[in-house]
């Protein structure tokens, strides 16, 4: 059963390793350790202590708990199919069939209980019980949320409550009531007397307080959370006082011990922070942005260290083999055991502080690899039990005082020493790799100057794409410090030219910038796609002193993502008569129909991608879903589209839907990395629509990639023989794998014109149609600058439909009437038909000559 759980801890470990590159990265992370490893030891363990402590096998035996651990096994893992594949009838059945287990598990702990012996802890099962009971709302809340429908308010009040659920309730509630007996028993010391009082005064407590909690934030009441919270740490802090008392008798000694230890004061430092955050958040939506400060202490610090804890206790007990084998596989599991608690504690602390973002990666990471050794030690384990069994055998008197023995308390200073500088050589590699960010110059020449001794502290404020003010005076040689604050609705940072910088600034947020000592006049600017284009830049004067240019001719840090040129461009890289490397396949531009559904669930991810958009040419562009142009959605008047947005990737992004009616406000609000915003709209107007991305500066974002079309068939539209759509945008190209150039789209002189995303792609895979049939080709002018003259050379249009209108339908009037190009302005689109006289290649251009030379062209080949 056991093997359950490392299968979903590995899963989570792959999904850690390559979670920039897949759906929903983050979400699965913290799912497949939470619903799947933990949720699967919860079943495991708390039916095993269940046993224990009522004397009795569990209700249907072992082979009904087999088959409550399959259904809890599969039920997750549909729940994160649906998720990934945004299907949320899978969803559905997933999250009902884990909830229905949970439920029967309580059931079956009842019916346990009633005919168990009377024992001093037996009441302990309760705990299990009211924990299963919170699984199932927790799990309900979590299916509700991933319908996606729900108003954004709603959505961050369930949220919150289904957080507390499954933080304060499935998993708070079981460990609480495992490790009342499993603390002192792992420290090898007595139970205390007052433990068992303790143990059922408690339990009220919490209980009381989880129900309250998800009933005050489902409500929306912050002032009902807040008690909830006292509620719950007043019966946690009954729990902790037990807990001390067993440690003051035997202090821990094993990995087991000092793991479970730091758990439970996550588990306390969580609680504590989940109630802070609803009760001081201005709104539920500040209070929804704020839980992802509890993802890495919830999920490692507390989560993952009682679930290895728990694991390294009983993984000698589950292998057994008799004491020998116990020594042996307890050993290999206690190895480096204060180190590696010491660098997983501490590395969650510093990931926590406000450090540069590749120093946070980095720790990160090792913090992620001293949990894997866990999995190595398992096996290393489990092979020296085999080995060790059948050794001298002791009396279980003696075995216990050989643990004792072996669990002498002893000295760290060696191990504490070594995680320290672990952790050291971590941050400086994380500094290495961005000193800039770390406020570091990376000056030659600066102009130098005697430091005053003085500090002068100013405070700037970032709003519409200027700071405020945008000029400060700084005598010559003092220390500057700047208090920066974001009053804006999207993120900001401040990057000055000697190299310090403020790193990303979230919405409403603040940080401080040690520009260090001033000896010459400074820049500095927002270095967000485009900010510094329209205007966010800052100058820093010095006074009393020989006046210069703090750059020297030292090279400066670049204007980091905000598509500067920044070397030289892949312009230079560029000849459209290149062929393509070879297996090149063009983006399928042909059209399925609209499927019968009138409710359209769409899942979009903002994420970064490198993709090829001419021969040898490459660029980072921002997507949707990982293509530009991004995904083509079709419906019909009337159908209801379900949006979610997820910003997977590195700066803000927002998205904006021409084709739903509706305030903009909160539906097409900026969104940070890591956050997702979920609205709906109903269509009621037909046509071809562009949805973008609407953060400033627009021209920036779609011009890198940010834009995709959505389809409302007109009612009645006549059936075609193929359908295909073609969507024109411009490429303003960066250095070769960079980001647009801001500067060039201000020009409105693109370097590549493109039909669906990539230079002469359908000239060198054309698209493919027959003599006499019925082509209808829908065409949108993405932008962001340049209009459009869509052409067929060879080919005349019999019917032309643009802006939600027919121009022209089946040759007019006179049924002789035809068209020879679709003129459309950016964000403007139609379609049009026609049938192809005889076989041959046809070229489709934009019929503005000098575009189409710059890679708007595609051939149609057509056969008998």
């Amino acid at each position: 059963m056991n093997s359950l759980i490392g299968f979903w801890l590995v899963a989570a470990a792959v999904v850690v390793l390559i979670h920039r590159f897949v759906p929903l990265g983050g979400w699965l992370m913290l799912h497949l350790l939470l619903l799947g490893a933990v949720s699967t030891a919860i079943l495991i363990w708390s039916q095993h202590f269940a046993d224990t402590l009522l004397r009795r096998s569990a209700w249907g035996g072992r082979r009904f708990h087999g088959v409550r651990l399959v259904a809890h096994t599969v039920g997750a893992a549909v729940v994160v199919a649906g998720m990934v594949a945004d299907v949320w009838p899978l969803v559905l059945v997933g999250g009902f069939l884990v909830g229905l287990n949970a439920t029967v598990h309580a059931a079956s702990l009842i019916i346990q209980g009633r005919g168990g012996l009377p024992a001093r802890f037996a009441p302990l099962v309760r705990y299990y019980v009211f924990a299963g009971i919170s699984l199932a709302a927790g799990v309900t809340l979590g299916v509700i949320l991933a319908r996606t429908s729900l108003p954004p308010e709603l959505h961050d009040r369930l949220m919150v409550g289904h957080l507390g659920a499954n933080l304060l309730g499935w998993v708070g509630l079981t460990v609480i009531g495992t490790v009342i007996l499993l603390w002192p028993t792992v420290l090898h010391t007595r139970v205390s007397e007052t433990t068992d009082a303790s143990a059922r005064r408690a339990l009220p407590l919490l209980v009381s307080g989880v129900g309250v909690f998800v009933t005050g934030s489902i409500v929306g009441i912050p002032l009902v959370v807040a008690v909830a919270v006292v509620i719950y740490l007043a019966g946690f802090g009954m729990i902790v006082v037990e807990g001390i008392r067993a440690w003051r008798a035997s202090p821990p000694t094993t990995y087991a011990a000092w793991s479970i230890a730091a758990a439970v004061g996550w588990l306390l430092v969580c609680t504590v922070a989940l109630g802070a955050i609803v009760v001081f958040a201005p709104s539920w939506e500040d209070a929804g942005e704020g839980l992802d400060w509890l993802a890495a202490p919830f999920a490692v610090g507390f989560a993952a260290q009682i679930v290895l804890g728990a694991l390294s206790y009983l993984l000698p007990v589950v292998l057994g083999g008799g004491p020998s084998a116990a020594r042996a596989t307890a050993a290999e599991l206690d190895r480096g055991a204060f180190f590696r608690v010491l660098i997983i504690n501490a590395g969650i602390v510093l990931y926590l502080l406000p450090v540069p973002s590749l120093v946070a990666v980095v720790v990160s990471f090792v913090v992620f690899a001293t949990l894997l050794s866990f999995l190595v030690l398992a096996i290393r384990a489990v092979r020296a039990g085999t080995n060790a069994r059948g050794g001298p055998t002791v009396p279980v008197d003696a075995a216990d005082a050989s643990a004792r023995t072996a669990g002498a308390p002893k000295r760290h200073s060696g191990a504490a020493l070594l995680a320290v500088g672990t952790l050291l050589v971590a941050t400086t590699l994380g500094i290495a790799l961005d000193p800039a960010s770390a406020g570091l110059s990376m000056e030659a020449n600066a102009p130098t100057i005697k430091p005053t001794g003085n500090t002068t502290t100013v405070e700037i404020s970032m709003n519409n794409m200027r700071f405020t003010p945008d000029t400060i005076e700084v005598p010559a040689g003092d220390r500057l410090v700047i208090e920066l604050s974001n009053v804006d609705t999207v993120t900001h940072d401040l990057v000055l030219e000697n190299g310090a910088t403020s790193g990303r600034v979230s919405a409403g947020k603040a940080a401080t910038v040690d520009a260090g000592v001033i000896a010459a006049n400074v820049d500095g600017w927002c270095s967000i796609a485009g900010h510094r284009q329209m205007g966010m830049v800052l100058t820093i004067v010095v006074t009393g002193g020989a006046v210069g240019d703090a750059s020297g001719d030292a090279e400066m840090p670049g204007d980091h993502g905000s598509g500067d040129s920044d070397g030289p461009s892949a312009a230079e890289d560029l000849d459209l008569m290149a062929q393509p490397a070879a297996g090149f396949t063009a983006r399928d531009a042909t059209l399925p129909p609209a499927s019968s559904a009138t409710v359209r669930n769409v899942a979009l991810s903002a994420q970064d991608r490198e993709v090829e958009v001419s021969p040898g040419v490459t660029q980072t562009l921002w997507t949707f879903n990982g293509t530009a142009p991004g995904p083509t959605l079709r419906g019909n008047v009337g159908d209801k589209f379900n949006i979610t947005l997820v910003n997977d990737a590195d700066i803000g992004h927002s998205i904006d839907f021409h084709a739903g009616s509706l305030a903009p406000d909160q539906p097409m609000r900026t969104i940070d990395p890591g956050e997702s915003l979920s609205f709906s709209f109903t269509a009621t107007r037909s046509g071809i629509w562009l949805y973008h991305c609407s953060t400033a500066p627009m021209s920036v974002h779609i011009a890198n990639g940010m834009f995709g079309a959505v389809i409302i068939d007109p009612p009645g539209i006549a059936q075609v023989d193929r359908e295909f759509i073609v969507v024109q945008s411009e490429l303003y190209l960066g250095p070769q794998g960079g980001t647009a150039d801001a500067a060039k789209v201000q020009t409105q002189m693109p370097d590549l014109v493109v039909f669906n995303g990539y230079a002469n792609q359908y000239r060198h895979d054309p698209l493919e149609a027959k003599v006499g049939e019925r082509v209808r080709v829908w065409v949108l002018d993405a932008g962001p600058n340049l209009p459009s003259s869509f052409h067929i050379v060879g080919g005349q249009f019999d019917t032309v439909y643009s802006e939600g209108d027919y121009r022209l339908k089946e040759g007019g009037s006179t049924g002789t009437g035809g068209s020879q190009s679709l003129g459309l302005l950016p964000a403007q689109g139609g379609f049009v038909e026609l049938v192809f006289p005889e076989a041959g290649n046809y070229p489709f251009i934009t019929h503005t000559m000098s575009d189409a030379e710059r890679g708007a062209f595609g051939l149609f080949r057509v056969t008998d």
